[in-house]
């Protein structure tokens, strides 16, 4: 019926309503969000089947389409549809939107109630846009849409809830219109909630949802309904007589009055019908409890007539008993109902069993601490106490029931602070109302009076104050209860036993906290009620502190009673304070305190000491010791009428009583009673109290004794004492304390306390224990901000002057001079040391007390001030104590005796205090001493150094100069405050000695500040090599930026910009490139790189001005002393380091150093050069006489110079566009060396040259400006520079004068000086001037080169022999030792000068057949004259007698590694000597044509020596040491034909023949493929076993390379070889089954499979992977390893990761099942995931192309079989037919192939037996996987398998085949007996594998 109702009442269109409606709408589309709604929600059926289609018949049909989506079950579907419908309402007019309304109602009420909150949500959202659109054109439908629209904003999700309340907010703007809306559909609204509470989960929806949906869903609209309800009624009922204007009833609109009418009619109705909704209040839901709750009270507050007699007792049971709620999310609604409840009937109490029905439940409601609603419920306990009727309850049974059982549910030990804070404050409350209302309950003053004392008996004394006094915190987890408790609470209620037995549980001591505040706020209220129930707990309170005070023994518990007490004490001081009242003192804490007094005194118990003390704290000493007296007034007057009298008497009872308490002993309670003492003292009275303290303290006040004679437990008590008085002032000072006099450190000061520390600083060993800590008390000064000192500054000194002179005994004892030096450098500011110790041990023990003083007063030490000179010398004598230490840390093993030994670790004991005392000092303390007092520290701590690394050498200078490095870090680190500080203690530390600087003397009057010593000191000075090596390890930890240049990282003032240049050590920088090396460094490893790191920071401006006086001063000393230079040192390549320290002039080479690294590093480049130049070309010239010295010099300097002086002239040659850039200085520099070359041409030729001409140095000097490129690689060196037309002409006239003179002259002179000049000036003159070269020329040359060259090779022969004939004729096990000396006498070359000028031929022949050469002569049309058949011959000859050198030096390491590994390391290490000369000599070899490389090694095996020219090759690659170059030479050649088939395998006819075609006559034992086999011994080791440990290698140790060099070597033969020739077959075969496969995994070592993997899609490839990627796909591309082994030296891990990447790339071409067969048996997937990963990214893609490429080329297709490659899907499909027989096999390629096998299928066959066609595909399966090589051979033999079979041929039956899968053979081995063939092969691996000889299918004997 209401169905219909509903509908017939929604179809009406009064115009009224409407009207209404329309003007509470808004006009507009826009709506202001305001005021915010209320809550509610609805269903309704859906429309009958012909009211669904007819809506839509005028909507907009986008409008149309989404609205019948939202009828969809999918949540997705309808938030989807919500979504386009907000937008289209956004877009639409309001003439497509109006006609969607109806439809929308409809919607809306379905959506609102839907399960899922996000539909919910938008579904509000949408509406928000509706109203928006439509405005006043909702109106028809308001009354429709009110009744969910209202339910919804009480949706339980707050997203949801607050959407739908911005929805109707964007309706009705205003506050008044929400109302007028609600008040216009107030029946709507009611009938549409309770249709929704009638609602059951069953009919909330459709069948097919599920039911627990079904019952949230169900949930959700009875809470909500319940929530709007509730509101709605508040709302019309309550909230309207707010509205403005509307302060009584009669002034309120009519409507409005009868919506409130209708609301209060339509509650009642409901109230009756849904039984007072208490069923609601039994459902599971607590949401719908809550909800019920909350409108029930609703009901009680706006239609309170709708509880009447009818359902007082149902609803008075069900409320008021509602205790038993233990949901916590119902009890503030429940709270709420209950309270109001009682407060409006009364009555109701009455006609319920209220024991039964409320109050034990009540009861276990507080017990179960309101079952978690603590912060809620225990507010609401005083209201709901207020409300329980008087006659209901007994009220004394009511109260201690309610206090025991809400005391039982407090939780200490687990609730929450916030849980705890709310119980307490709701006990005090609930208690004091009790006190306070006990006239409700009690007749009469006496009966409260009773009522009140039982309260404060029961429940404050025995609950409460039992609880805190007696329970044990979580500090002490063994607690127990004290006796006396036991005995104090044997009267108490039953009830109290719980509490006693509780006693031992362990409770936090925030809950002690929370207690102690509310029975302190217990008191109070009790005080402020009736001054005399106090009594009861004074009582007790006094008979508690009486039984702690007698039950000491117990000291755990009497200090944990001792400690509430006093806590108990000091709230109650902070409440007299905070309130003025006077209680806490007169009633509780001074009767406590005078009963107890006397047994406070008796008892040694520092608990009850300290409760006195505090209390004297909280309340005043004055009070104290008057309560003390009032209460005992024994001989003292307590008149308190006079007050002289009275501070007489204060004064008498503090000396007589405290005072020698307090100071009597030392006992344990000795520090609580210092504190007592300390607190008794008066501000007013403090002098006589302080005067009386001391002098009993020293015991001077009767004896009138000497300070000195103070004993021990005096010191400690005096120690003790003065330390809490420092606590004392610090506690005044930061506003703990208010008294203003003992504030004051002055007033502390007493003359027979000074007299006391004096005497016990200057007093001898034995200290006493407390003797140190005396002194730092009264000195102050153990913290920053602990700087009080007792005595006064006089007293200060004298103290210090005594530690300083204990500590100065200490190091001038010291076992090492320069300590004992800097020590005697510290005694200027003491006056005397001291007495002499004889015993070491009272040296240490003064040392010990002197660190104990320090430690304990160091910040003391500032307020001596400067004049005294103690602060200096004192902290400086710490730093050397320190250094000392850390110096015999390293040094103590090497002490010389066992005496000197146990000295030296004496005082390292003592070293390692006084060092961690020196750690604990923190920079901000030296940071504030005093500029004066850091820069005499300073100065004393570097003179100290100075001498300490000048004068002291007996200790390791590396290990010694190291640690003077960190001291003079530490020492700037310390003692600078600022850069410029830094750079002062910098100058005291190089300014200038006896005996530094060495080379140069700083001048500052001079710009550079140079001044070149007149050298005459040793430049072997150890201690000058020490301070440089000191230096350098300065500059390599803080930067040559500070050391060197001077640089301050702040800007000067301006005044003193000008003196900047001054900062500039550049004297510094010449000084250590002049001392060249030193003890742990050298100019070129260490000084240099950090410059060039300096030259290259761009954070410096000083740079190039350090770097130009550095060359300043440089060339000035070598102008100076360059006299001496060597005539020799011109190079025509690079020089290189060792060449440059061949220099033995040190200005010289520190200045060519010094300019070849700056150029080479690009510091400075060509415009620098030229300046350079220009510079040096002025000083040669001297007017007209030339400068000899200038001259000597300038060629190395030039040869420096040249290179980059030509890298102009280069560029502007490839680019002519800039040729005219800065012409002027190329063509000087042209010009010059044009002259310099008309001025040698001026001299006779050089075998004419006489001794005493300067033509040597002018000869050297145009030879400097020819430079070459230095042999990189294999490349053949290249020239530097672009010379004109004229330059070549003269340089070509040179040299032919040369050759002219050599033709002429009768006598040549072949002095070694003249023959070098030529070698040069011939390499020079090829280089530059090879074009116009005649064959004159060239003959010269070429005979020169070769005459040159021969003498080097006869030379090395010698060698050679000599060391075989050493090794073979003389060599036994007993003298290796002789012959390994003998081999070095053999190796050294006395004399070089063969080698050098054979080096300067090399070069000449490099540069006349190289390729450069040769490409020039074609590029100028112009014939090669060494290329012709004339000169082949000689050229041949030549590289022949290059060959024999290079196999010299094998042989020769080759015959000596027979000897032993040291004999063989002596003879690579002879060519480090020479490198340059081997790396030439491995260039030309590297250069050989196979037929020379082949007469050279015939010409070796010829020579007969015990080593041939293999084993001489391997020598060389495998060498421990040797020069990079010569070991790829060796590689080359043995990876060049024909060597490269003699380099690996043993010569065996059989192997090379191939397979015997006798296989029917070999035995068993011959049967193995292997036993043909046998790689050469160099290699085998390391290709068949593997090192070990080479998987533990360092990644680039030598064994691994080799091992990865002799792989590179065989992978090579394997790719030379024939892909189907037996050779290679075997020789794989032979791989697969004997080498070690552990290569692979030494490969992957290289490979960092972890970044491929870890490697994002678009991110960088790391450059290891890539590096190994690249080397991989060439390798495979190219079946080639040279390009990875020729880049391998220096050996680098990137180029170990090329070489491992570019190897495996080959295997997997060469060895594919091997590598397969190693893949499958790794175990760790994520590795075995990352190979195949990075296979299939890089090699396998290129491997199978390869392989479907070669299948397709491969011509094995006939009539009978035929073959379909498909590229795309990687298979190949193999049709194989016979007669009337066909199969067809799919061979697919996998994607990581060849890690994983191919897969092998057959997808047709016809004619063939299923066995049959099994086997052959098992058969094609195992040749395509076992085959290692091409997949195309694979397919071609299991064709021929197939013929084979065909033809007749049986199958083997042990493999099934017919053609062996591994060796291709046919069987042929035939068993006597069944006559069944085998492969050889076969049988062998069964007669291993069975270990017996039958056959294997008749078991007969084979």
């Amino acid at each position: 019926m209401g169905k219909q109702k509903g509908d017939g009442a929604r179809s009406k269109a009064r115009p009224s309503s409407s009207s209404l409606a329309a003007s509470l709408l808004p006009s507009g589309s826009a709506a202001s969000v305001g005021f915010g709604g209320y809550v509610g929600g609805s269903r309704l059926d859906a429309p009958s089947a012909g009211e669904a289609s007819s809506p839509y018949l005028e909507v907009d049909s986008d409008l149309a389409l989404h609205l019948k989506r939202l009828a969809r079950k999918d949540p997705t579907t309808k938030l989807k549809a919500l979504a386009s419908l907000s937008t289209l309402l956004k877009e639409k007019s309001t003439k497509d939107i109006v006609p969607v309304i109806p439809q929308w109602a409809f919607e809306y009420k379905r959506l609102v109630v839907d399960y899922n909150r996000e539909v919910r949500r938008a579904t509000h959202d949408t509406m928000s846009n509706l109203v928006t659109a439509v405005g006043r054109d909702l109106a028809p439908q308001l009354k429709s849409l009110m009744g969910p629209w209202w339910f919804s904003q009480f949706d339980p999700v707050s997203e949801v809830s607050q959407a739908a309340k911005r929805s109707f907010q964007a309706s009705f703007s205003a506050p008044e219109k929400r109302l007028d809306a609600l008040i216009l559909c107030t029946a709507e609204v009611f009938i549409y909630l309770e249709e929704n509470l009638r609602l059951t989960p069953q009919n909330m929806s459709d069948k097919g949802t599920a039911f627990d949906e079904l019952q949230e869903m169900h949930q959700q609209v009875i809470s909500s309904s319940f929530l709007a309800l509730a509101t709605l009624l508040d709302v019309l009922v309550c909230l309207q007589l707010e509205r403005p204007g509307t302060e009584n009833m009669a002034d309120q609109p009519k409507h409005a009055l009868k919506a409130r009418e209708t609301a209060i009619s339509c509650a009642e109705k409901l109230f009756t019908a849904h039984k007072y909704f208490l069923d609601f209040l039994k459902s599971p839901s607590p949401a719908i409890r809550s909800a019920t709750y909350s409108v029930l009270s609703s009901f009680m507050k706006n239609v309170p007539q709708a509880f009447n007699e009818g359902n007082m007792k149902i609803l008075a049971a069900a409320l008021l008993g509602g205790f038993q709620e233990k949901d916590r999310a119902c009890h503030s609604s429940m709270w709420d109902a209950i309270i109001m409840f009682s407060n409006k009937f009364p009555e109701s109490w009455i006609s319920v069993n209220v024991q039964k029905i409320i109050l034990n439940r009540f009861w276990d409601f507080l017990r179960n601490r309101c079952f978690g609603s603590q912060q809620i419920s225990y507010p609401s306990l005083v209201l709901f106490l207020d409300t329980v009727p008087s006659k209901a309850v007994v009220a004394e049974t009511f109260f201690l029931e309610f206090f025991k059982n809400l005391w039982a549910g407090r939780n200490p030990s687990h609730s929450l602070n916030a849980d705890r804070l709310a119980f307490f404050r709701a006990f005090k409350d609930c208690f004091l109302w009790a006190l306070h209302n006990v006239s409700r309950y009690c007749n009469g003053v006496d009966a409260v009076g009773d009522f009140r004392a039982t309260l404060v008996k029961n429940v404050l004394v025995k609950l409460l104050w039992q609880d805190y006094l007696f329970s044990g915190s979580s500090k002490n987890k063994e607690k127990t209860s004290p006796g006396l408790s036991a005995d104090s609470c044997e009267s108490d209620l039953a009830s109290n036993k719980k509490t006693i037995e509780t006693l031992n549980m362990t409770y936090p001591l925030s809950y002690f906290r929370e207690l102690v505040n509310c029975i302190v706020g217990v008191l109070s209220g009790i005080y402020s009620l009736d001054h005399d129930l106090l009594s009861a707990f004074s009582a007790e309170f006094q008979d508690n502190c009486q039984s702690l005070f007698q039950h000491a023994s117990n000291l755990e518990r009497e200090n944990e009673c001792a400690e509430r007490v006093i806590q108990f004490i000091s709230l109650l001081g902070e409440h007299a304070m905070q309130s003025g009242e006077s209680w806490p003192l007169a009633s509780l804490v001074g009767p406590m305190l005078a009963n107890s007094f006397t047994l406070m005194r008796s008892h040694d118990s520092p608990s009850c000491v300290k409760i006195l003390a505090v209390a004297v704290s909280v309340f005043g000493p004055r009070k104290i010791v008057h309560e003390l007296l009032i209460h005992n007034p024994c001989s003292y007057s307590t008149d308190g009428g006079d007050k002289a009298l009275e501070e007489d008497t204060f004064l008498q009872m503090f000396k007589e009583v405290f005072v020698a308490w307090c100071l009597s002993g030392n006992s344990c309670s000795l520090s609580a009673r210092l504190d007592l003492l300390l607190a008794l003292l008066d501000d007013e009275y403090f002098s006589d109290q302080w005067d009386s303290v001391i002098r009993y303290a020293t015991n001077l006040e009767h004896s009138g004794s000497a300070p000195c004679s103070l004993d021990s437990d005096r010191i400690t008590i005096l120690a003790m004492l003065l330390e809490k008085v420092r606590n004392e002032i610090t506690n005044i000072k930061v506003g703990v304390s208010n008294c203003t006099k003992m504030g004051n450190p002055d007033h502390w000061h007493h003359e027979l306390l000074e007299s006391a520390a004096v005497a016990v600083a200057q007093s001898s060993p034995p200290f006493g224990s407390s003797n140190s800590q005396f002194l730092c008390t009264v000195v102050g000064g153990s913290t920053k901000g602990n700087q009080i000192s007792l005595v006064s500054r006089d007293t200060l000194i004298l103290i210090f002057e005594e530690v300083f002179k204990k500590l100065l005994s200490f190091i001038l004892a010291s076992s090492f001079t320069w300590v004992r030096d800097a020590g005697s450098l510290l005694t200027v500011g003491a006056n005397t040391i001291g007495p002499e110790f004889e015993s070491s041990v009272t040296m240490f023990e003064m040392a010990q007390f002197s660190l104990e003083v320090l430690d304990g007063s160091l910040f003391s030490l500032k307020t001596l001030g400067e004049e005294s000179g103690l602060i200096s010398v004192i902290l400086a004598a710490i730093f050397l104590i320190d250094w000392e230490f850390l110096l015999l840390l390293t040094t103590i093993d090497d002490a010389s005796d066992d005496k000197s030994k146990e000295k030296l670790k004496a005082r390292l004991g003592f070293g390692e205090s006084f060092h961690a005392f020196r750690c604990k000092i923190s920079n901000q303390f030296w940071k504030s001493l005093s500029i004066h007092n850091r820069k005499a520290l300073g100065n004393s701590l570097i003179q100290c150094m100075r001498s300490a690394i000048f004068n002291e050498d007996d200790l390791d200078t590396e290990k010694f100069t190291s640690l003077c490095c960190l001291w003079m870090l530490e020492v700037l680190d310390c003692l600078s405050e600022d850069p410029y500080e830094e750079q002062n203690l910098l100058d005291q530390l190089f300014c200038e000695g006896d005996r530094w600087p060495l080379w140069i003397v700083p001048d500052f009057s001079r710009l550079e500040g140079l001044l070149v010593k007149d050298f005459s000191a040793d430049i072997h000075d150890l201690g000058h090599h020490r301070f440089i090596s000191f230096i350098d390890k300065m500059i390599s930890e803080i930067g040559i930026d500070r050391v060197v240049a001077g640089y301050v990282k702040y800007s000067l003032p301006p005044s003193e910009e000008t003196t900047n240049e001054k900062l500039t050590r550049s004297w510094l920088a010449a000084e250590i490139l002049c001392s060249w090396k030193w003890p742990g460094g050298s100019a070129v490893d260490s000084f240099l790189p950090s410059l060039i790191v300096y030259a290259k920071n761009k954070n410096f401006s000083s740079q190039g001005r350090l770097l130009d006086f550095i060359f300043n001063i440089l060339l000035d000393g070598t102008l100076v002393q360059g006299g001496c230079a060597a005539q020799n040192f011109v190079y025509l390549c690079p020089a290189s380091i060792d060449e440059v320290e061949a220099i033995e002039e040190p200005f010289l080479r520190a200045l060519v150093a010094f300019l070849l690294t700056l150029f080479n590093d690009k510091i400075w480049e060509t415009e620098k050069a030229l300046k350079v130049f220009e510079l040096l070309v002025d000083k040669l010239y001297v007017g007209e006489a030339i400068n000899e010295i200038c001259l000597r010099i300038l060629p190395l300097i030039v040869n420096v110079l040249i290179r980059p002086l030509s890298q102009r002239s280069i560029r502007s040659h490839d680019s002519s566009g800039d040729a005219q850039h800065d012409s002027s200085g190329e063509n000087h520099v042209q010009d010059v060396v044009e002259g310099w070359l008309q001025k040698a041409l001026s001299f006779p030729p050089l075998i004419m040259w006489q001794t005493g001409e300067d033509m040597e140095d002018w000869m050297q000097l145009v030879i400097s400006c020819y430079p070459f490129s230095a042999v990189e690689d294999i490349q053949t060196p290249k020239l530097e520079r672009k010379i004109s037309s004229v330059e070549r002409k003269l340089l070509l006239e040179l040299f032919r004068k040369q050759r002219h003179g050599a033709g002429t002259s009768t006598v040549i002179n072949q002095l070694p000086v003249v023959q070098m000049l030529l070698s040069k000036l011939m390499v020079i003159s090829v280089g530059y001037c090879w074009k116009e070269f005649d064959e004159e020329d060239w003959e010269f040359v070429l005979s020169q080169i070769r005459r040159w060259l021969q003498s080097v090779v006869v030379m090395m022969e010698e060698i050679a022999e000599n060391i075989n004939d050493t090794i073979t004729s003389s060599f036994t096990s007993d003298n290796l030792d002789a012959v390994v000396d003998n081999l070095g006498k053999i190796v050294f070359i006395s004399d070089p000068f063969p080698i050098d000028i054979a080096k300067n031929a090399l070069l000449s022949f490099s540069l006349s057949c190289g390729p450069f050469g040769r490409q020039q002569a074609e590029d100028a049309n112009n014939i090669n004259p060494v290329r012709t058949e004339k000169w082949d011959p000689i050229k041949n000859r030549i590289l022949e007698g290059i060959l024999r050198l290079f196999f010299c030096t094998g042989i020769a390491e080759a015959i000596a590694s027979s000897c032993s590994d040291e004999a063989a390391f002596i003879v690579s290490t002879s060519r480090f000597e020479h490198s340059y000369f081997w790396e030439l000599v491995a260039s030309s070899v590297v250069n050989s044509s196979t037929e020379v490389i082949d007469r050279a090694m015939k010409s070796v095996e010829f020579w007969g020596l015990s080593k041939g020219p293999i084993t001489s090759l391997y020598s060389i690659l495998f060498s421990s040491k040797t020069v990079p170059l010569l070991q790829f030479a060796a590689y080359f050649i043995l990876s060049t034909e024909p060597v490269l088939s003699l380099a690996i395998v043993e010569e065996d006819k059989s192997y090379m023949d191939g397979v015997s075609n006798n296989e029917e006559d070999l035995s068993p034992l011959d049967m193995s493929t292997e036993t043909n086999i046998h790689l050469k011994a160099e290699i085998s080791c390391m290709i068949e076993t593997l090192p070990c440990d080479v998987l533990e290698m360092d990644l680039v140790a030598d064994q691994r390379v080799h091992v990865f060099l002799a792989w590179s070597l065989l992978l090579s033969y394997l790719w030379s070889l024939p892909s189907s020739s037996p050779a290679r077959e075997r020789l794989v075969q032979f791989v697969q089954d004997s080498a070690n496969s552990a290569i692979l995994d030494c490969l992957f070592q290289h490979i960092p499979l972890e970044l491929w993997i870890l490697k994002k899609k678009d991110e960088e490839l790391p450059a290891d992977i890539a590096e190994a990627a690249a080397a991989a796909t060439r390798s495979i591309r190219t079946g080639s390893l040279m390009f990875s082994v020729q880049s391998l030296w220096p050996v680098e891990p990137l180029k170990m990761v090329s070489l491992a990447g570019a190897m495996f790339g080959l295997m997997l071409h060469i060895l594919p099942a091997y590598v397969r067969q190693w893949s499958s048996d790794l175990r760790d997937r994520s590795t075995l995931a990352g190979i195949e990963s990075f296979t299939r990214a890089w090699c396998s893609p290129h491997l199978i192309a390869d392989e479907l490429s070669q299948i397709k080329k491969n011509e094995i297709a006939d009539e009978n079989f035929s073959i379909t490659v498909s590229k795309s899907a990687n298979e190949v499909v193999a049709t194989y037919t016979k007669d009337e027989t066909a199969m067809n096999l799919v061979i697919h390629l996998p994607s990581s192939y060849p890690l994983r096998p191919v897969d092998v299928d057959c997808t047709r066959s016809l004619g063939i037996s299923e066995v049959k066609q099994r086997k052959w595909l098992m058969s094609m399966a195992s040749f395509v996987r076992n085959q290692n090589g091409a997949l195309a051979e694979a397919i071609r033999i299991w064709k021929r398998n197939f013929d084979k079979e065909f033809e007749g041929v049986e199958e083997c039956p042990i493999c099934y085949s017919v053609i062996h899968t591994v060796n291709h053979a046919l069987p042929r081995l035939a068993c006597k007996t069944c006559k069944h063939k085998f492969h050889s092969a076969c049988l062998y691996k069964w007669f291993s594998t069975s270990h017996k000889s039958t056959c294997p299918l008749c078991q007969s004997p084979f």
